[in-house]
């Protein structure tokens, strides 16, 4: 309906939406629902203040905090950065304490949100009984490409609309109520090697329309910055068997047997739950065979994409919340978070559920859904 493309860019585009494992309910900004698309300013003002100010107000009644209580404020968006600052935006909008410390983080791609958990938590070490809050999200109104190269089309296709706000702190009686204690935080970035930093790179085309190109070889880029994260974070999280186990393996591969595998350490040994990268099903599956998880590991990943899409930086803590739904992550469990991003950078943390998590299925993102998940599609059945 759009007339700008030809019947083969828009069968390329319908295959990509086909294979990606999204479902029939993932949301667009109001922008994108215009013939042709609205990708100006205003609109993608509107649309911060669309998905922003609910996540951090629901926050906020959740935590029973105010908006004075707020110590450190940081905000990660991908592809917009506006004048003033997105984090300005939110200090006006709710009139925050003139002392406040906020961070407006850019261009990090999907791995932003734990990132941001990162820079908290070296804020929080050099601030004592300080609360910080993390808005996370990716504004789409800006993003979208009219153009004909096919690498550029794919991200038309691939990202949907969601946010979430996530509060961490360092208070003593944050104890009684929090959910979550961090145990572990990594990141891993591979920008000095030319090959992966132009894997996923904005650019304009020859018609001066900009976009995100997606090469070829984004896919072997990735594998090599997830294998370089894990090994780090097995060091830290893995017992030592399970370390000793995937040493000898590489040393029997680089001098005697060229042909041997490499052992995959046993992760599920110390981590209960995960929550993956989810930019399609193929991906989330090929992450999940690497790390040897089953079915129900996957889950969270496949459903929250299925659900509400691609929501970049935001998606692993919809995920979370499935599971919390599901009631599944009990005191005493560890959970995962992997973000992916462009750069490329791959981030990781580990996160100690400290209370028992119940009730969580009607308060959330998944209210109106989480009865009909998880779904299983006629090929998976076949």
């Amino acid at each position: 309906m759009m007339d700008l493309w030809d019947s083969e860019s828009v069968d390329f585009m319908a295959k990509i939406l086909t294979h990606s494992g999204q479902g029939e309910q993932t949301y667009l900004p109001p922008a994108i629902h215009y013939i042709p698309p609205k990708s100006g300013h205003p609109e993608a003002i509107q649309e911060v203040h669309m998905v922003l100010f609910p996540v951090l107000e629901n926050l906020l009644n959740k935590t029973r905090i105010s908006p004075a209580d707020i110590d450190i404020l940081i905000v990660n968006c991908s592809g917009f950065c506006p004048a003033p600052s997105l984090s300005s935006i939110i200090i006006n909008k709710y009139c925050m304490r003139e002392d406040i410390k906020s961070y407006n983080i850019s261009g990090m791609g999907c791995s932003a949100s734990v990132l941001a958990i990162d820079i908290a938590k070296n804020i929080l070490e050099t601030h004592k009984n300080s609360n910080a809050v993390i808005l996370s999200t990716e504004i789409l109104s800006t993003g979208w490409y009219p153009g004909k190269e096919r690498p550029k089309m794919v991200i038309n296709c691939m990202f949907r609309t969601g946010a979430a706000a996530i509060l961490v702190t360092n208070k003593k009686e944050a104890k009684r109520t929090a959910k979550y204690q961090l145990l572990w935080s990594l990141r891993t970035l591979r920008a000095f090697d030319d090959k992966a930093y132009y894997s996923a790179f904005r650019e304009e085309d020859s018609d001066g329309f900009t976009g995100v190109t997606l090469r070829r070889e984004l896919l072997q880029v990735v594998g090599e910055t997830l294998r370089s994260n894990i090994s780090l974070l097995g060091l830290k999280v893995l017992p030592f068997t399970e370390i000793i186990r995937y040493v000898v393996s590489i040393i029997k591969k680089r001098f005697m047997n060229k042909s041997t595998e490499i052992y995959v350490p046993n992760f599920k040994s110390v981590i209960q739950h995960f929550c993956l990268p989810s930019p399609g099903k193929p991906v989330i599956r090929e992450i999940g065979k690497g790390l040897k998880l089953a079915e129900r590991d996957m889950e969270p990943a496949l459903m929250t994409l299925h659900r509400f899409g691609n929501q970049s930086s935001s998606s692993l803590w919809y995920e979370l919340a499935y599971m919390e739904a599901k009631e599944r992550v009990k005191k005493g469990d560890t959970v995962w978070q992997l973000g992916m991003g462009s750069g490329p950078k791959c981030n990781s943390q580990v996160w100690k559920c400290i209370r028992p998590i119940v009730e969580e299925a009607q308060k959330g993102a998944w209210a109106d859904s989480i009865h009909m998940y998880p779904i299983v599609s006629l090929e998976e059945k076949s």
